[in-house]
């Protein structure tokens, strides 16, 4: 485990990092939310080894985290509309939203179903990641299964450090909150689970009223 300090305001990412992640390895950095663990989203290994460092069940998904739509678009089978008016009004943020698996990306990353989770992140390290990597990044939060999601560096390299081979020391994570999450494969939309965005913001986006699951889905 190695750690090195970054701007989290800072639009380039460090190359460690990017050798890190091209080699299939997993990088520990801060988003607006946690501190996420990642990995190349499209390198199966790579992910599994995610699931491993988490102690994760492979039934449940990981959200993916990208730089743009058009790394959104190569996770996705379809963008419906209801997606793009969230993205417009709530990316980059707190976000993720779950559409339709794009054939060939991993299903492990949707825990073995035909959906996704995706968010933009809100923070620029975070982003500039995904951007300079040129590929979709998994956006976990670093933490054990079931133990509460990090919001330092420190909290990170006392509970997965062991199983992480770089960790991005960018400072406390501003909102110290999940994502919320929506799926917009079923009409109407449903939030899966509740957080940093309101059920009345997503509301007032979309115009119409939703309905809330009655369980949090683990992302």
């Amino acid at each position: 485990m190695e750690i090195i300090g970054v701007d989290p305001r800072s639009p380039e990412a460090p190359r460690r990092a990017l050798h890190t992640l091209r080699a299939g390895g997993l990088v520990a950095f801060p988003t607006d939310t946690f501190y996420a663990l990642g990995a190349a989203a499209l390198d199966e290994a790579a992910v599994a080894r995610v699931f491993a460092a988490k102690r994760r069940p492979p039934g449940e998904p990981v959200p993916v985290l990208v730089a743009d739509r058009d790394q959104w678009r190569t996770l996705v089978a379809e963008l419906p509309p209801a997606a793009v008016r969230l993205a417009d009004r709530f990316w980059p943020g707190p976000l993720t939203i779950v559409c339709r698996r794009a054939a060939g990306v991993p299903r492990l990353l949707g825990g073995g179903g035909e959906t996704i989770g995706v968010r933009q992140p809100g923070l620029p390290i975070a982003m500039a990641l995904c951007r300079a990597l040129g590929l979709p990044i998994v956006g976990t939060s670093a933490n054990t299964h079931g133990l509460p999601a990090p919001v330092t560096a420190a909290h990170v390299a006392l509970d997965v450090g062991p199983d992480v081979d770089l960790i991005l020391d960018g400072g406390r994570c501003p909102l110290g909150r999940p994502s919320t999450v929506i799926d917009v494969t079923r009409t109407p939309p449903v939030i899966v689970r509740a957080g940093a965005v309101s059920l009345e913001a997503v509301q007032d986006a979309l115009g119409q009223t939703l309905v809330q699951a009655a369980a949090a889905l683990r992302y």
